[in-house]
């Protein structure tokens, strides 16, 4: 029987599972988060409960988030806010905005086009962010873009998923919610910032001392656990947390022995995730809406690519780069999990569908995405240079 089911049992199998789709992957040249996804999918009865699994995932996703925030000084985070809000609140115009009036369209009372919108809201962190890593495009000139709007977005779904389950548990959501929220938000970044400046400016003297690496692990693991952890129990996203505690440690001199630490581990456990995000989807019978599901799908796919465009245009990008980073915002993922959870019936259904085919269709436009960059506007020629001859 599935309930005597053993958790190692079920652990082992998916150390297996990721071993096989991540070599299934590499041969096929297909992108292993979508057989991740896939995986759980097919194993969400069996895997839906497991509490091991599920806190693997927590920790591989706080992890990648960590490693992000080491690449963003304050200083450097501080110039990409003053650039990034007219992007944000584009794209929370056209994603949710737009997105809740197409719902109306179709006759949906208020609540359920809101809640709507914030599924096709938010563009999966932890996708867009392993593919960059994946597929070697940290480096890239629109990758500090797309970071910022992922991290606007983080700031932003908490909101959002504050407001519907307020709302969808009989509940009310008032004013003064809304500035407890965002005040927590000002608060925890605060405390990073502080945090950096005084205990952990002479972070590289106790690395030193440090010299056993299992320690060194411990010990930065806990740090971004703890951070994202705490994001968590003051109603915030992990995800903020542990990009946060990263940024804490980003200004340290030699921050690859931190990246060295801890990478390791980050790969191990971040395939989890996928598999957990998996087993959450459930699909029902048959496909609720087809007519409105496809025109949300096509519709937040076109806001994505937009906000890309002219929001890319606006941070200060050129309209080449600005088209590839649109391509690649267009994968939906964890936010609207937790969002579509709330739904029920035929809706709850219908956002499962969505978001699935949402991160099958984003990921292919990342793959994709400098290769339509280039036929758009064609590649850059290498300059020629005058070459002398000798005794000319």
């Amino acid at each position: 029987m599935l309930s005597d089911f053993p958790l190692l049992l079920g652990a082992g199998l998916v150390l297996l599972g990721i071993f096989f789709l991540g070599f299934l992957s590499l041969k096929l040249n297909f992108p292993s988060v979508i057989l991740y996804i896939l995986f759980g999918v097919v194993l969400a009865d069996l895997l839906s409960h497991n509490e091991l699994l599920h806190f693997a995932s927590e920790i591989g996703i706080v992890l990648l988030f960590f490693l992000l925030g080491l690449e963003f000084s304050v200083r450097r985070l501080g110039g990409i806010a003053k650039k990034i809000w007219p992007s944000g609140l584009l794209d929370i115009f056209l994603s949710l905005g737009v997105s809740m009036l197409i719902a109306l369209g179709f006759g949906m009372d208020l609540f359920s086009a809101f809640l709507i919108g914030g599924i096709a809201y938010a563009t999966s962190s932890s996708i867009t962010a392993k593919l960059l890593d994946d597929k070697s495009r940290m480096a890239n000139t629109e990758t500090e873009f797309i970071l910022a709007i992922l991290i606007f977005e983080d700031l932003i779904a908490p909101i959002v998923i504050a407001i519907l389950i307020g709302i969808s548990t009989g509940g009310s959501f008032e004013a003064n919610d809304l500035f407890l929220l965002v005040g927590k938000v000002i608060g925890l970044a605060a405390l990073a910032i502080i945090l950096g400046k005084t205990l952990f400016k002479k972070f590289d003297d106790l690395l030193d001392k440090v010299e056993d690496e299992d320690f060194k692990i411990v010990l930065l693991i806990g740090i971004a656990v703890s951070y994202g952890g705490f994001a968590l129990y003051l109603g915030l996203s992990e995800v903020l947390g542990a990009f946060l505690a990263g940024m804490m440690l980003a200004e340290i001199a030699k921050i690859e022995r931190v990246e060295q630490a801890v990478d390791p581990v980050r790969d191990l456990l971040l395939p989890t995730f996928f598999i957990y995000f998996g087993t959450s989807i459930t699909f029902g019978d048959g496909i609720p809406m087809p007519l409105f599901l496809a025109v949300l799908l096509l519709w937040s796919i076109a806001a994505k690519i937009i906000v890309g465009i002219l929001g890319g245009r606006w941070y200060g990008l050129s309209k080449k780069v600005s088209l590839r980073a649109g391509l690649s915002l267009c994968a939906r993922g964890e936010f609207s999990v937790v969002i579509a959870s709330v739904a029920t019936g035929a809706i709850k259904v219908m956002g499962g569908i969505y978001i699935v085919a949402a991160a099958f269709l984003g990921m292919l436009l990342f793959e994709r995405a400098p290769a339509i960059a280039n036929k758009v506007y064609g590649k850059k020629k290498p300059k020629k240079k005058d070459l002398k001859v000798p005794g000319e």
